[in-house]
């Protein structure tokens, strides 16, 4: 734990000396500092927000009203076709499930996303068709490039977020970065002051024990958390580059739970109030090193990155229970801790050829190991519980592909080869619980037809797979009554996955077609324990999953509006041999975006997303209907100001139904969406011309395809 204390000092001497080099820069002349005012202008205002290519939309956060968005996953939450869960735990794709999520070069997950300042995100692409490149879990991907700087100078941007939801929040964040020639540092920080409340409610009927229950559990947390980054772009050659990068948070939670719960066992009812004091600590701090280099002797090009990360949680939880409106009586003493440490390394090698042909090949290698440690004590019983439980997996992988271009058709063919070693044990046990080793294939194919210099059609095949989380591997459990427990599932197996799709755009409008087939999806899951009459809410591997969608992307520009537009219609089933089949039914996801750039530098968004009711064979969910706005404003050089109002009718709530187990249940989450918040961002320092020129711009050089 203490090493984010000198980590912070680091942070914030790094600051310091980047405000002393702005401030010990010499004057720049009136005149000059007004030309270069006016290329910047014309250069933001030619600039497109969302740009689409054959279904993959790219966002421009830099340049755009999203810069003034306080966190990464609120950002996200904004964009087409994007669905972050009501935990905010997890981000899926409409029709595509959960994506890989990379900043720059290197594979994240939602705590590397979380620890990064939006303040140093340049653009955010939604790549609907991998290549393989990329790692096979996943059908698509959120690719993350951030800033570099192409000028000489020193800029630091401080920004303050005042937001008003169920309870008010705080954001203040710092971000600095200086460029001297070929080498360039980077450093920010935030502290965010915190009080999100979250609401959720399930009712559900256990026909074999003759058991009928509902709760309702609502919580309001105090929450303190450091974001803070930093690291160093050395730019060798015009070719050649080494990177370091260092991120990372700190969050510590405060906060009561209460229950209210009504339970019918046969004939016996009970109304019990839960009441449970809980803290709780979640760290993560994550490294990169990148190293790019032209191999000229055989006109190879290659990338080396290592990637070391460490996360951990501690909860505590002190639990107390009032039966029937007597008293409240100490029920458990809960201590958990999950700690997981994760290496990676890769190796990626690009040559290309004269006729156009690029080939691409290389590896990977990443390790992972967690221990979940829990100890709890049960009043009622007077009986202590403790175990350790141990898990390892190791992923290697290699890959080939080729691309290039004969005549008018385009075309990338990959192959990607994965072996994966999993175990898991109590500490004090010597036999495995879980002991897998499997190696998969995973082929890729791609093919894009030009029509004519405005029409294009294209075709896709992808294999890929989905692996669980390493907390869902976990023995982590949270109690919520004394007849209801969220747990985890060591059981859990990976889900395999079969796309094949068709796009025709036409100039930068385009329709999909997919069709996919699912292995072992995973999706909720209830087992009762009757002994103990306890109902776990976990996960499952459901038999299988089908569907298809046909995707229009519909940008638009008329003077000062700019729109795009997200129309899906889907089709989605989802079996199980333990799951009631109700019915199966074509739903519309939609998505507007509409930017005005307004006189004197304002600038105006009216965005809306939602969905028709969704019915997916075992699972039913609600219809949605979203509604944001913007403002902004600039003044001067150096200040912007943002006002956004964000689900304005109150309407993120979800809701679905589904029997499984023979146990029906309702489910209903109350996202705590509905915010006013007014962002204030100053800029200081200049930028000049680097004596350092750049033969070629390449918005994809650090792109993995």
């Amino acid at each position: 734990m203490n090493i984010y204390l000198p980590l912070k000092l680091l942070i914030a001497l790094l600051l310091f000396c980047l405000s002393f080099v702005a401030h010990a820069q010499n004057e720049t002349p009136k005149d000059s500092i007004s030309n270069e005012n006016l290329k910047e202008v014309v250069i933001s205002q030619n600039k497109k927000t969302f740009t689409n290519s054959n279904g993959n939309i790219k966002v421009d956060v830099a340049n755009s009203v999203y810069n003034s968005i306080p966190n990464p996953v609120d950002l996200l939450s904004k964009l087409p076709n994007v669905q972050v869960s009501a935990d905010r735990e997890s981000i899926s794709i409409v029709g595509k499930g959960n994506p890989l999520i990379y900043i720059d070069n290197q594979k994240v997950g939602m705590n590397d996303l979380n620890a990064l300042s939006v303040d140093d995100i340049k653009t955010i692409e939604i790549i609907q068709n991998p290549s393989s490149k990329y790692e096979a879990e996943g059908r698509a991907v959120i690719l993350i490039a951030r800033k570099l700087s192409r000028k000489e100078g020193f800029k630091t941007n401080v920004s303050e977020t005042a937001s008003f939801k169920t309870n008010y929040n705080n954001y203040l964040g710092f971000n600095s970065s200086l460029k001297k020639n070929k080498l360039e540092w980077k450093a920010n920080f935030n502290y965010n002051k915190l009080n999100p409340w979250e609401n959720h409610s399930i009712a559900y009927q256990i026909p074999q024990a003759n058991i009928v229950s509902d709760y309702d559990v609502s919580a309001d947390t105090f929450r303190k958390e450091y974001v803070f980054g930093g690291g160093l772009f050395y730019k060798i050659n015009e070719e050649d580059y080494f990177s370091v990068n260092v991120n990372g948070r700190r969050r510590n939670d405060t906060f009561d739970i209460n229950t209210f719960t009504f339970n019918k066992n046969q004939n016996e009812e009970n109304n019990v109030f839960t009441f449970s004091d809980n803290s709780s600590s979640k760290n993560f701090i994550n490294s990169f090193i990148n190293y790019s280099k032209k191999i000229k002797a055989i006109d190879t090009q290659l990338f080396v990155g290592l990637q070391g990360s460490n996360f951990n949680q501690y909860l505590w939880s002190l639990v107390q229970n009032d039966y029937n409106e007597t008293e409240l009586e100490l029920s458990q003493n809960r201590n958990q801790k999950f700690d997981v440490n994760v290496f990676s390394g890769r190796i990626d090698l690009e040559k290309k050829f004269k006729n156009e042909m690029k080939w691409e090949y290389g590896g990977l290698y990443s390790s992972a190991k967690s221990q979940s440690d829990y100890d709890v004590f049960a009043y009622d019983k007077n009986e202590n519980t403790t175990f350790d439980y141990n898990f390892k997996e190791a992923n290697s992988a290699i890959y080939t592909q080729l691309s290039g271009k004969i005549k008018k058709v385009d075309f990338s063919v990959g192959l990607r080869l994965e072996n994966t070693n999993v175990s898991g044990k109590y500490s004090t046990e010597n036999a495995f619980l879980i002991d897998k080793n499997y190696t998969n294939l995973f082929p890729k194919a791609q093919f894009s037809f030009a029509i004519d210099s405005t029409k294009s059609l294209s075709v896709d095949y992808a294999k890929s797979i989905a692996r669980p989380s390493y907390s869902s591997l976990s023995m982590i459990a949270t109690y919520i009554n004394p007849y209801f427990v969220y747990g985890s599932n060591i059981n859990l197996r990976p889900t395999f996955i079969d796309v094949i799709s068709t796009v025709f755009q036409y100039h930068d409008k385009s329709v999909k077609l997919t069709f996919y087939q699912n292995k072992n999806p995973t999706y909720q899951d209830f087992v009762f324990d009757d002994q103990n009459n306890v109902l776990t809410f976990t996960e499952k591997n459901f038999r299988k999953e089908s569907g298809y969608n046909i995707e229009f992307t519909l940008p638009f520009t008329y003077k000062f509006w700019t729109n795009i537009n997200s129309l899906i219609f889907a089709t989605n089933k989802i079996e199980d041999d333990f799951a009631v089949f109700n019915s199966s039914k074509t739903y519309l996801y939609y998505y507007s975006n509409n930017t005005f750039k307004l006189p004197k530098d304002f600038t105006f968004v009216l965005s809306f997303w939602g969905a028709t009711k969704q019915k997916e064979g075992v699972f039913e969910r609600n219809a949605k209907l979203i509604f944001d706005l913007s403002l902004a404003k600039s003044f001067g050089k150096n200040w912007t100001c943002t006002l956004n109002y964000n689900d304005i009718f109150k309407n993120t709530i979800y809701t679905d139904r589904f029997t499984i187990n023979n146990i029906s249940s309702k489910a209903r989450y109350l996202v705590d969406a509905n915010e006013i918040s007014i962002t204030l961002r100053y800029s200081f320092g200049k930028i000049k011309e680097s004596d350092f020129k750049e033969k070629s711009v390449n918005e994809n050089e650090n792109r993995i395809r």
